[in-house]
């Protein structure tokens, strides 16, 4: 018999983030110049270059793109230096600029496999950032192509397959990120990243116990990888096994503690083992680390605090995980029954029509709804 998952469950379930990015090795010497444009010291360049690195790898991501930029303007041709602010730029949102910057650097050094790799995660980012999806509707499919361009350089990149399962997936063809991914594992079955979103598609698709095995591995791969622990332990958790979930969340939080999702998913766990202190602290730690970009944790305090009987509080939250998530019709629901309790009928009706727009089979919806009229 189908085992049906409370709505909590189900949000969680729902929620594991698409895509972990991952590049090609890059070559020892990229953006070298050609025989046509001989070789000139540049020092100062260099270490525009380092400095950006170093940036990049601390997250420190504003910093990095003045370093790069200033790398681009002393050395216009060098690969590196646009690699890294093009990469730079997408962190920042600064899509259509990316766009440009990897367009050009593909130009310039097209037998770097990298650089496809950048310019259709660049694609990719951009589809995925802009709430008019009308307006780069053909994003993907300039993914696919500039993926098409990287596998005639190396057809045996891990990267590639991997990047090609994330696009997949985001145009609904699981069937074809499933078999994409599961290419990028057989290339490369020791990258975590790689693990990591195979396992992540696995969970969307129902596949729990493929989902934590996978993830294992992946943890295994990059034991310092907090976000694959994190997300391992609340796969852990799903599966019915929430001592050794508490005992993964933990050593994540141990290793990043200042990371929004790993603090995050204990917050989660914290909700789903009826620990609604620690859910409260952890989930409003991580909501200031990063503001915008866990609807999930919006989610998750605006039902601590309706649990609570604090409507006014769970209004709040769920307006902000409703807003940042706006295709998910289970926050517009709990919306509705926040506005329910604080007494706002139109609001509740409101919330209720949108999640039964979204998915109209919704019966709590649709009950919800027949309260309020």
């Amino acid at each position: 018999m189908k085992r049906v998952l409370p709505l909590g469950l189900l949000a969680a379930l729902s929620l594991g983030s698409i895509g972990r990015a991952q590049t090609a090795t890059p070559p020892t010497t990229p953006g070298a110049p050609t025989q046509s444009e001989p070789a000139r010291p540049t020092p100062n360049c260099a270490s525009y270059v380092a400095l950006g690195n170093s940036y990049y790898a601390q997250g420190q991501y504003d910093s990095a793109y003045v370093a790069f930029r200033a790398a681009t303007e002393c050395d216009p041709k060098s690969g590196t230096a646009l690699l890294g602010f093009g990469r730079t730029q997408v962190r920042l949102k600064l899509y259509a600029p990316a766009v440009d910057t990897l367009t050009k650097l593909v130009a310039l050094d097209p037998q770097n496999v990298s650089n496809h790799i950048a310019l259709a995660q660049a694609y990719t980012q951009q589809y995925v950032g802009t709430s008019d999806r009308a307006a780069v509707a053909g994003n993907l499919d300039l993914a696919l192509k500039a993926l098409d361009r990287a596998e005639g350089v190396d057809p045996q990149s891990a990267a590639i397959y991997n990047q090609r399962g994330t696009v997949y997936r985001l145009k609904g063809d699981n069937a074809q990120a499933l078999e994409m991914l599961r290419r990028a594992a057989i290339l490369n079955p020791e990258d975590a990243v790689v693990l990591y979103n195979l396992g992540d598609l696995y969970n969307a698709l129902g596949q729990l116990p493929q989902a934590v095995s996978t993830l294992q591995r992946a943890v295994v791969a990059a034991p310092q990888d907090a976000v694959a622990r994190a997300y391992y332990g609340k796969l852990l958790l799903l599966n019915g096994n929430p001592d050794a979930a508490r005992v993964e969340l933990a050593q994540a939080e141990r290793i990043a503690p200042r990371n929004a999702y790993v603090v995050g998913q204990f917050g989660v766990f914290g909700y789903l083992t009826k620990d609604n202190l620690l859910a409260r602290v952890k989930l409003e730690q991580a909501v200031k680390l990063e503001p915008l970009r866990y609807p999930e944790f919006y989610y998750y305090l605006g039902r601590v605090a309706l649990d609570a009987g604090r409507a006014k509080d769970a209004r709040g939250d769920l307006t902000r995980a409703a807003s940042l998530a706006s295709t998910n019709p289970e926050y517009f629901y709990w919306l509705g029954r926040a506005q329910e309790a604080s007494g706002d009928k139109g609001a509740a009706r409101q919330a209720y029509g949108e999640a039964l727009r979204l998915s109209p089979n919704m019966k709590l919806a649709q009950d919800g709804l027949n309260r309020v009229k």
